[in-house]
């Protein structure tokens, strides 16, 4: 399958990417730095620069087409100003979104947040701003008419991934690999359809299929 990965360079994306590769599937990378593009090609990934905050509903849906899946795994990094939140995780995701329904890519992923509904509302604080934007983006792309899974991980660390999983509207919070985190991404972007699923995830005592049927998700 050809996944189109947004925000291709950061950390869950790269592992994503890789294990893309290892399931032989075809890794395609939106990035908005050109300078990037040469490390990308290296690991196996076909570098595509585009920059969401900036770049047209018509502009992304050409990058698109022909794609089996989408990942949206950008974000607007850490110290970022509340703008840039706004402009990336929560209008680039929208953006992609829209993209994907004009391009006809029946599924999209979305790497979003843990406790991103619970938010302060009219917060200034960055860290709120950012819940903000994430949760906006994820009720905007519930409305779409899109196989959508919006998958909200628990605190990231750069440990070794267990492979186990806990999954629920809330979860427990116990942190999880972005090793893992990657590897639930891949299942639900190239394995079996789970439906329009949003699910918090951690880790936990299950594979991740047994923790969405353990969570009642319909699955494959």
């Amino acid at each position: 399958m050809r996944v189109v990965v947004a925000g291709a360079h950061g950390k869950v994306a790269r592992l994503l990417s890789a294990q893309l590769r290892a399931g032989g599937h075809v890794p395609v990378g939106l990035i908005r730095n050109p300078d990037q593009r040469g490390e990308l090609a290296r690991a196996g990934v076909i570098p595509i620069v585009l920059d969401l905050e900036h770049a047209s509903v018509s502009d992304v849906a050409a990058v698109l087409t022909g794609a089996d899946a989408v990942v949206f795994a950008a974000g607007s990094g850490e110290n970022s100003p509340s703008s840039r939140s706004l402009a990336m995780d929560r209008d680039g995701a929208i953006l992609l979104a829209q993209a994907a329904v004009v391009a006809g890519v029946r599924r999209f992923v979305v790497l979003s947040g843990a406790g991103a509904d619970d938010y302060e509302r009219g917060s200034t604080e960055p860290f709120q701003v950012y819940l903000r934007a994430k949760a906006d983006a994820d009720a905007a792309v519930r409305t779409l008419d899109l196989d959508w899974v919006i998958l909200r991980p628990d605190a990231l660390h750069d440990g070794a991934g267990t492979a186990r999983f806990s999954a629920g509207v809330r979860v427990e919070r116990r942190g999880i690999a972005r090793e893992d985190v990657a590897a639930a991404l891949c299942d639900v972007a190239v394995g079996q359809d789970p439906g329009r699923v949003q699910l918090e995830i951690t880790t936990g005592d299950l594979p991740l299929r047994a923790a969405l049927r353990a969570a009642d998700v319909a699955v494959g």
